[in-house]
Parts: C-alpha cells; sequence; structure tokens
C-alpha cells in the first residue's frame, strides 16, 4: 500500500441513529473505492462492520469499526460508530480520533434523539460536520421537511449541496447544486448519468446555487470580494470556502444518498475526498501539559491507542492514531504511562476484520497491530526524546447499574478477568468491587449495555452470570447531641480484658468551634479539649475525635485503640450497616486496670459506646441525589416530568436546546434503577439523558422507618 503523507489524510467519524443505514453504506463507500469486488449484506451476516458475534447475533452495531478507503490518490479513514446511545463510547471515541462527523439521518424519520446526541458531541469537541440523508426511496421521506426541520434546529449554517427530484420508491435523481447538474441512476444504482438541470428545476437550484456560494465566500476575504464583484465562485474556490467553513463549524453541508440502491454514494466520495479537511487543517491536539501536539511528520514519534478489540484466533488488536512524526515497523517505543518498551513489529492498515500489511504510518494516520505486552487503552507511546502523555477522551458518567455475580462462584475470579478485558474494549464498562455494598458492580450506558456484556461473558467466555439490583450506598449521621459509656470486662486464666469508655457525640460542619459544655438529663458535663485529631473519610464528610480526658482516667497511649473503634462502627453505621459520616466525638472520660487494660480493650469500649450514643442522637439517613438532565421532544414532556417527579424528583429547571426540551431535576439515586428503560418507553426511545452525582441529602422520615425495618428483617432471617 502506498505510504500518505499528513496532508493526504482525512479522517471522519461516521455517525446515525440505529436503522439509518450506516452499515450498508460502508459497503457502499468500499465498493466506490474498489476495496471490495461485491457489497457485503448484513442479511448475510458478510458485511465489513459489524463482524463482531454479538453484533450479528442481535442484529445492530456494538463496537466502533474502522476501515480505509483510498481514492485519486487520498486515504480517508472511517470509523463507523453504533448507534443506540447505550454504545455512545464508541462514538465519543471515534470523534476524539478524526476530524469530521457524517451525521446519517434516516429519509424515513429525519433528525431523531441520536442525530442531537451526536451533534452536541460534535460541538463540545468542536468538529466539522456533513449531513447526510439516507433512504430517499422509503415511501415516508419528506426531504423539505427533513430540510426545514435541520435548518430551524441547527440554523442557517445548514446549506444544502443537493436535493431529490423525488423522494419514495420513484426516487432516482438528485440535483447538485455545487456542479449545478442533475444526476439521475437506473434502478441498479452505480455511475449516476449527468445532465443539464430541468427548465422546471433550474429556478430552485439557481436559488440554492447563490446561498452555497454565498455561505462559502463568507470564509474567505478574497473569495468574498470576489462574491460581491461577480456573485459567481469557481467550482475549486467554492471547495475550498466551503472547506474553510467546515473547519469553523460556519457550514454544516447537507448532502443525500440512497445507500440500499447505490444511488450518491460516488458524488459523496469526491466530496469527501475534495472538501472535507485534511489531518493537518484542523485544530491541533493538546497533550496532559497542555502543550499543543501537530501530525507533524517530521516531530519525534508519538501514538495514541485510542481501542482494543478481541478477535478469535487473533486476541487483543490495539487501534491507534499517530500523534506526530512517522511510525515505522520495528520501531522500539515506551509507554508513557507505564513505563514499559514496546517493540512495533507489525503495522497495519484495517477494514474491519481484514487488515493490510504497511511498513510505516504518517502523523495523523490511523492504524492497528497485535501482540503488544503491556499496553491498554489510552495508553500513548513514544520515540526517543519524547515524553508526550494524551487523555483527552472524556466518557460520559455511568447511567445504569447493576450488581454481577457468577452462577457458580468458583468462577468469580474467571468473571473478573474477563470483566476487565472488556472495559479495554469499551471504556464505558466499568467494573466496581464495593467494599462499602458488598458487591460486585458493572456500570454502564443503558440495560441494552449491560445486556451485550452479559452475552459476551455467556457465549465467549462460558461465564453464566446473572444481574440483581445493587444495594444503595447510604450515608448515616445524626443530628443531635447524646452521651454513652461502656464498660469492656472480660476475665479468663491469667490476664483479662478491661476498659471503660464515656464519650459524646453530636453533628460536626465545617468551622465549628470547639466544645466547652454539655447538658445531659439536668447534669452538666464540662470539656477541656487536650488533643483533636480530624479524619477526612474516604466516602465523604468527616470525624472529629477530640481527647478531654482529664486525671489520667485513661492514659493517652489509648486514645487511637478508642479512634479505631470508633473507626470500625463509622464504616458499618449502627442504623443499616452503611457509612457514617459528619460526627464528633469526645472523649471526656473512663476507667483502666492497671494490669486488664490493653488496646484491643478500649477499641471494644470505644466501638460499643459510640453505637450506644450513636443510637440515641436521633441518627438520620442520607442517601446520594444526583443531577439529572433529560433531552425530550416537546409532546412527551408533560409524561416525563409526570414521571420525574414520581421518583421523588425535584424539577429545577427547564429550556429548549436545538429543537428539544432540556428538563434538570434532582432525583434520588435508588428512583433510577430503571430510568433508562422507563424513558425510552415513556418516549419511544426519543428521548435522553445523562445523569452525575450531586449531594447526599436526608433521606425522608417514612422511607427511612421503611429501611431500617428491612435491616432487622434481614437480619432476624
Amino acid at each position: 500500500m502506498k505510504v500518505y503523507n499528513s496532508h493526504d489524510i482525512k479522517n471522519i467519524a461516521l455517525l446515525g441513529n440505529d436503522g439509518s443505514g450506516k452499515t450498508t453504506l460502508t459497503e457502499c463507500l468500499l465498493y466506490h473505492a474498489g476495496s471490495l469486488k461485491r457489497r457485503g449484506r448484513i442479511t448475510q451476516k458478510n458485511t465489513v462492520s459489524d463482524y463482531f458475534p454479538v453484533e450479528q447475533e442481535y442484529g445492530y452495531s456494538v463496537f466502533s469499526t474502522a476501515f480505509h478507503v483510498e481514492w485519486k490518490g487520498k486515504k480517508l479513514n472511517i470509523i463507523d460508530c453504533p448507534g443506540s446511545d447505550d454504545f455512545v463510547g464508541a462514538a465519543m471515541t471515534a470523534l476524539n480520533v478524526t476530524d469530521t462527523a457524517i451525521l446519517l439521518i434516516n429519509g424515513a424519520f429525519g433528525p431523531e434523539v441520536g442525530t442531537q446526541n451526536h451533534f452536541r458531541y460534535t460541538e463540545k469537541l468542536n468538529k466539522p460536520v456533513v449531513f447526510l440523508v439516507n433512504q430517499l426511496d422509503s415511501e415516508s421521506c419528506d426531504y423539505p421537511s427533513i430540510l426545514d426541520e435541520l435548518q430551524n434546529i441547527y440554523g442557517s449554517k445548514v446549506v444544502p449541496v443537493q436535493y431529490p427530484i423525488e423522494t419514495g420508491p420513484g426516487f432516482n435523481a438528485l440535483i447538485d447544486v455545487i456542479l449545478m447538474k442533475k444526476l439521475s441512476w437506473s434502478a441498479e444504482g452505480g455511475e449516476p448519468v449527468i445532465e443539464d438541470i430541468p427548465s422546471e428545476e433550474y429556478d430552485k437550484a439557481l436559488e440554492m446555487h447563490k446561498t452555497l456560494v454565498e455561505a462559502a465566500a463568507e470564509n474567505d476575504e478574497k473569495l468574498m470580494e470576489k462574491f460581491f464583484e461577480t456573485e459567481h465562485l469557481s467550482e475549486d474556490e467554492m471547495r475550498e470556502g466551503i472547506r474553510k467553513g467546515m473547519v469553523t463549524r460556519s457550514i454544516f453541508p447537507v448532502f443525500c444518498v440512497c445507500a440500499g440502491r447505490d444511488m450518491g454514494v460516488g458524488r459523496l466520495m469526491e466530496f469527501l475526498g475534495n472538501i472535507v479537511p485534511f489531518v493537518d487543517e484542523m485544530p491541533k491536539v493538546h497533550n496532559t501539559r497542555g502543550e499543543e501536539v501537530a501530525p507533524d511528520e517530521k516531530g519525534a514519534t508519538s501514538v495514541y491507542f485510542f481501542k482494543t478489540g478481541v478477535e478469535p484466533h487473533i486476541g487483543e488488536v490495539q487501534y491507534f492514531k499517530v500523534m506526530s512524526g512517522i511510525l515505522r515497523e520495528g520501531d522500539e517505543l515506551t509507554n508513557a504511562d507505564r513505563g514499559s518498551k514496546e517493540r512495533m513489529t507489525q503495522l497495519f492498515v484495517c477494514s474491519g476484520a481484514n487488515r493490510e500489511k504497511v511498513e510505516q504510518l504518517s502523523a495523523g494516520d490511523i492504524g492497528c497491530t497485535v501482540k503488544l505486552k503491556d499496553v491498554r487503552t489510552g495508553n500513548t507511546l513514544n520515540g526517543k526524546d519524547c515524553d508526550n502523555r494524551f487523555n483527552f477522551i472524556k466518557y460520559p458518567y455511568p447511567k445504569y447499574t447493576r450488581a454481577i455475580r457468577a452462577v457458580n462462584e468458583a468462577e468469580t475470579e474467571k468473571m473478573m478477568v474477563a470483566l476487565n478485558r472488556m472495559r479495554q474494549e469499551d471504556p464505558t464498562w466499568e467494573v466496581e468491587q464495593s467494599k462499602e455494598l458488598r458487591q460486585i458492580l458493572v456500570h454502564g450506558q443503558g440495560e441494552f449495555h449491560l445486556r451485550t456484556l452479559k452475552w459476551c461473558l455467556e457465549n465467549i467466555d462460558k461465564i453464566q452470570v446473572e444481574f440483581y439490583e445493587q444495594r444503595i450506598p447510604y450515608r448515616e449521621t445524626i443530628t443531635k447531641a447524646a452521651r454513652a459509656d461502656y464498660r469492656h470486662k472480660k476475665q479468663s486464666g491469667g490476664a483479662g480484658q478491661f476498659g471503660e469508655v464515656h464519650l459524646i457525640v453530636e453533628p460536626y460542619y465545617e468551622g465549628m468551634p470547639d466544645p466547652t459544655s454539655f447538658t445531659f438529663g439536668g447534669q452538666e458535663y464540662r470539656i477541656t479539649p487536650r488533643g483533636k485529631e480530624e479524619v477526612t473519610l474516604e466516602w465523604g464528610g468527616k470525624l472529629v475525635f477530640i481527647n478531654s480526658v482529664v486525671g489520667g482516667a485513661i492514659d493517652t497511649r489509648f486514645m487511637p485503640a478508642i479512634l479505631k473503634g470508633v473507626m470500625s462502627r463509622m464504616e458499618q453505621g449502627p442504623l443499616t450497616e452503611s457509612y457514617a459520616r459528619d460526627v464528633r466525638v469526645i472523649v471526656y472520660d473512663g476507667k483502666m486496670h492497671t494490669v486488664d487494660s490493653n488496646e484491643i480493650s478500649f477499641m471494644l469500649a470505644g466501638r460499643n459506646a459510640f453505637s450506644a450514643a450513636f443510637r440515641e442522637a436521633a441518627p438520620k439517613l442520607l442517601e446520594p441525589i444526583y443531577d439529572v438532565e433529560v433531552f425530550v421532544p416537546a409532546d412527551k414532556m408533560g409524561d416525563v416530568m409526570s414521571d420525574l417527579q414520581g421518583r421523588r424528583g425535584m424539577i429545577i429547571g427547564m429550556s429548549s436546546e436545538n429543537g428539544y426540551e432540556k428538563l434538570q431535576a434532582k432525583v434520588p439515586l435508588k428512583e433510577m434503577s430503571s430510568y433508562s428503560t422507563a424513558l425510552s418507553s415513556l418516549t419511544g426511545g426519543r428521548a435522553s439523558f445523562i445523569m452525575k452525582f450531586a449531594s447526599y441529602e436526608l433521606v425522608p422520615t417514612d422511607i427511612q422507618a421503611k429501611l431500617v425495618a428491612e435491616l432487622g428483617q434481614k437480619e432476624e432471617e
């Protein structure tokens, strides 16, 4: 294969809702480039994309597929991404390592929730966008309405480059307003017949042409001057203006194809090859030190690994982007994240499961390799005199969590190995061994997302697993001061155990003054702090421990043991065995024995005294509250609001964003367990949401009573 330099390479992400036709379009692009002699079919399970067994089983994309096409001296690297929002991690990865996004739109439905989500990601990453309307032969396709909707949502930057003369089963012709020609196809598709525009379409085409010329001219002063003088630009000048406009996101071109009948794909290839920006025309990426790293072939070699795939008979396939320099077969590089050395024994360019060996790849190019010793997704490998690290991919927070266990407990360790390996394939699968909840948790983006993980475990790794509800990580705290004492006494042959602790607990808040006195049952307890220790708890909040013992009632050397006993009870709160937080403990008196007192005695006395005082201090449960943003069509707004309120959600804001309504709410985690499934059912899959931990808040009294009763029942059982 020819070696391409940075100015001959273009990187493109192919995005779109499920059913928009990305896999079919991929086959057409490869066919037109000459990479395939025959287009595959999804029904025949022989496509370049969707080649993993789980994808063929379920009939939808799960992983992104990288492929390349060579076209007229240029190399186009294209990453076909899953359409479901559950697999957003693949789309986020692709957008971060490519330079342009194609948003594919199903002509039968127009812009959908996935279109909105994907556009929002391109906005955050400042990536150029091409809207591509597919399936123009659908009976329900209404192209003028789709164009109106796009312009209503995204504004006048949406500029059509083509439009169909007719949609529906009779579709076979487009008007191209760059070429100002009519393109028509036979029933078999393929190469078009290029003709003059019919007279009845000419005025409409001319008006669109002028709009496109003006939009292109706005991005270059020389082009603008020429436009004002002549109201005309040549085809090359229009290409230059559109490219510059795409880089600054001031133009979103709209193209048309019917991939299923191979109509319009060749012209799309011409647009991608001639107009879409090259890698060296895009804003530079920054390393972790904030320094710009240009895709410069003359720079030091630096390679970023953005994806790991695991394939039968091969093992791990590592996908990378050359961030700078030239990567050659046999290069020895240093892993900036792990410190290990790696030799790049084999380099490939990829087309799905097919790989073509190459000797070198230039800055900006995308390739893959196999049999690396110690490389993980997100690692950077550098050549000599280079110490770049990259972590520019920011994945969304999980939205769906389930506890997982192996049906055969003996396979738990094997299951953990498989889960950690699968997280390399999709970093939005997160695995957590929760000491607090005593569960193994799997976090993901939705029910489909975790169902896919389960399928892989059971069908590829042959480990039967089951999901069940996660426990909620409540916190316990107190709302008033209380006092208690406890004597631990144990006598057996020889030395015994003796320790007595008198302590007071009270709610703690940041900046509160040291205590001076307390009154309980009409008796005053004066406090003289002799020592204070603040413990910042790893689960949030603080424990403040004050030694106020006078007269040597308890030797100072036993104070750490008392604190240890208190901490052990903080880790397993008296109410529901949840972590406790924000408590101040004052040890003010006690007793010890010259022979029998030891650390274990005072640890147990401190633990039990704290537990008794905690129960008397009006203990309250705190529950995790999440900030939730829901993007919902206007006609479903009322239903979604009612549902959130039924989940004890507090609506804190509403706004409109690009044609969709945005609801902001604070909702308890307990109520979000199956929200992704419920929201999809409620809106017909047209809404999406994101959630992020906000704070801990008091649990309502009735719910707290129920939770405490449930725990008591479990203890009895």
